[in-house]
């Protein structure tokens, strides 16, 4: 049966100020309880060392210059408005932690409001209106609190992706000159269901990856033209921003999805002539080296591919065997690609390829557009 606890009645000339008065029948001190006296009614006990239920917090003007500040350890002078927290003993009695006001910082719900901390009303008007200046700039902190627990989850979901994600164990044995039956342009090589375009010196590892999606993202494309002509530049401003990504020390990449080669199996060839003979063509226009990665597989309903996006395979097999062992700095790397899940978009695989990897993302209107 929980405690029925009174307000504070019958205490002569404030000699007990911490003392609470509680119902005879619902309360039975324990042998350490200082139980004062039995009160003007005979139904009350006076009993200290226990706060009324709920209080977290409360402050007071400081009867003496005998107590410390919990936090800076610094005596706590005489009359200085000292705040508290309160929490119960394995006795059963209040324990309070008393500190400077500028040393005290509130518990997350602590107190809601000026009204919640316990003795606000009797400090005086400027008192109260330091201490409500404190509540306020104490919620601004919280926000901020809330705002880094934010960023530190997104980062923890970051890892766990990368983490989660398949670990392909490439071998250079296993890269083939031919996807299946389809030959490969020179320079370009299969690995499962990757193709990939061989690095060369100009194209060397680099700590700053400045990533992007080819279709819609690079180059104007459609399904229902084929051939290593059927593509235009997306933005007139396109080669000059990669030269200058390039002239400051970013290595470009292309990490585009194409299950075409994988599906069409009566047409392979054709499929995969028209991507690279598109990529190729694009490289010698832009006359920037760029690495290439080209996820043909797709989702069946047994397996889901590694590489297609939005896993991020293609990305891992990149960092962890195509950058000639340099640590990618992930704050100065980045990743633009249409596929945003916005109305217009045919899907959300770009923004979630780069969420899984933890890179930054642009839309194409928004890296390219002048």
């Amino acid at each position: 049966m929980p405690l029925l606890l009174r307000p504070l009645q019958f205490l002569p000339r404030g000699r007990f100020p911490k003392a609470t008065l509680f119902p005879a029948p619902a309360f039975t001190p324990r042998p350490s309880a200082r139980l004062l006296f039995r009160g003007p009614e005979p139904s009350l006990l006076i009993v200290t060392g226990i706060m009324p239920p709920g209080v977290k917090t409360v402050v007071e003007y400081a009867k003496s210059s005998r107590s410390s500040c919990k936090k800076c350890f610094k005596t706590i002078d005489k009359n200085a408005v000292r705040i508290g927290s309160v929490s119960r003993d394995a006795r059963g009695f209040d324990m309070t932690n008393w500190c400077h006001s500028e040393c005290f910082r509130f518990r997350d719900g602590s107190s809601a409001s000026p009204d919640a901390i316990h003795g606000f009303a009797s400090l005086k008007a400027s008192d109260q209106e330091s201490l409500k200046r404190l509540l306020e700039c104490s919620d601004i902190a919280k926000e901020e609190r809330d705002d880094d627990v934010e960023i530190e989850q997104e980062e923890r979901d970051a890892k766990k992706a990368k983490k989660d994600a398949v670990d392909v164990c490439f071998s250079s044995s296993a890269v083939k000159d031919k996807y299946k039956d389809a030959l490969l342009s020179p320079k370009w090589k299969a690995f499962q269901t990757l193709i990939f375009l061989e690095q060369d010196d100009g194209c060397p590892g680099s700590s700053k990856i400045a990533a992007f999606d080819f279709d819609g993202s690079l180059a104007n494309t459609s399904v229902k033209r084929v051939g290593p002509d059927a593509w235009s530049l997306l933005y007139p401003s396109i080669p000059e921003k990669l030269r200058k990504l390039k002239d400051d020390g970013y290595k470009l990449v292309i990490f585009t999805n194409e299950s075409n080669i994988e599906r069409w199996k009566n047409k392979r060839q054709v499929a995969v002539d028209s991507k690279i003979g598109r990529l190729n063509s694009f490289i010698k226009v832009v006359n920037v080296p760029m690495q290439v990665f080209i996820a043909c597989g797709f989702d069946s309903g047994q397996a889901e591919d590694p590489f297609r996006k939005p896993k991020a395979g293609m990305w891992y097999l990149m960092e962890r065997h195509f950058n000639n062992g340099v640590t990618v700095d992930m704050d100065q790397s980045f990743y633009v690609g249409d596929a945003a899940g916005r109305t217009k978009d045919h899907s959300d695989a770009d923004i979630k390829f780069a969420q899984a990897i933890g890179l930054k993302f642009y839309v194409p209107e928004e890296y390219f557009a002048e």
